[in-house]
């Protein structure tokens, strides 16, 4: 039977020594600092960060282009000519990776693709999980994995809550009144992955060491999150205080085992420095 291997974006947030540990292929995305474009992963988050204050100027992201793709689909081929891919993609209706991929996969049958309707920590539930499950069912085929992985997404949850509403007015995802009004009275817009996208759902009040403890629980009651395991994503500049509580909480809950994702320049230019999120499998029914 032939070897399937997995393939993601880097906007995954699955970090490169993981990655290369379990055999996954990460496709660069792309971060604009002004007229200098970068791979995402090739700088670490903080940069997005450091470059706004300085500038003034939000840097800009932009999904892999077919050129990106293709590299990575003849390095594996070349190396592992009877393996099938598997690539497990970063939310089709938020980038254009998915459509990207489709292109420079014509003609070649040794490749199935998935929207995983899912960004960053999602994402990189879906397929870490995906690795663990094909070392345990080295029984299965491409079909089998794609099945599986599919309802695998269906499952994976995530919301975020950032601490400043800055990157999201400078992004012109909402407008200064609003910035404003969120920083005087402390508002933070909880933000789900809805069907791919991302949506501000439930508003939540008060500081970010207030916040983070009753959004883990809520979410964990509300989506009906399994314990066994509970991602929990920080962008750079959330305290380690707060990382803390958050932690406390989760195993309060009654969480096994807590995993941090960092997050990297991808989502970062959406969240912004000190953001905190969520990420969980719901009990099968």
């Amino acid at each position: 039977m032939s070897q399937i291997l997995l393939m993601a974006e880097t906007g995954s947030d699955i970090p490169a020594d993981l990655a290369k540990k379990e055999g996954i292929e990460l496709v660069p995305m792309h971060v604009s600092f002004g007229d200098t474009t970068k791979e995402d992963g090739s700088f670490p988050a903080s940069d997005v960060v450091s470059f706004y204050k300085e500038t003034g100027i939000l840097p800009k992201t932009s999904g892999c282009v077919p050129e990106d793709f293709t590299v990575a689909f003849d390095r594996i081929h070349t190396a592992y000519p009877n393996a099938q891919i598997l690539y497990l993609a970063y939310s089709a209706v938020t980038t254009c990776s998915y459509q990207s991929a489709q292109i420079a996969a014509e003609g070649r049958n040794y490749i199935k693709s998935l929207d995983t309707k899912q960004v960053s920590a999602g994402q990189y539930v879906v397929v870490i999980t995906m690795a663990r499950l094909l070392r345990e069912h080295p029984e299965w085929t491409i079909d089998d994995a794609l099945t599986t992985a599919q309802a695998l997404s269906d499952q994976v949850h995530m919301c975020f809550v950032p601490d400043t509403l800055e990157f999201l007015r400078a992004g012109g995802r909402v407008s200064n009144a609003t910035a404003i009004c969120g920083t005087l009275l402390k508002i933070h817009p909880c933000i789900e992955i809805l069907n791919g996208y991302l949506k501000a759902t439930k508003k939540q009040r008060g500081n970010m060491k207030k916040i983070v403890p009753r959004l883990i629980s809520d979410y964990i009651a509300q989506q009906n999150l399994g314990k066994e395991e509970l991602w929990l994503i920080q962008t750079p500049g959330l305290s380690e205080e707060i990382m803390k509580v958050a932690e406390q909480t989760a195993y309060d809950e009654g969480i096994k085992k807590v995993t941090w994702v960092p997050t990297g320049g991808v989502i970062t230019c959406h969240g912004g420095p000190g953001a905190f999120g969520v990420v969980g499998l719901s009990k099968e029914s």
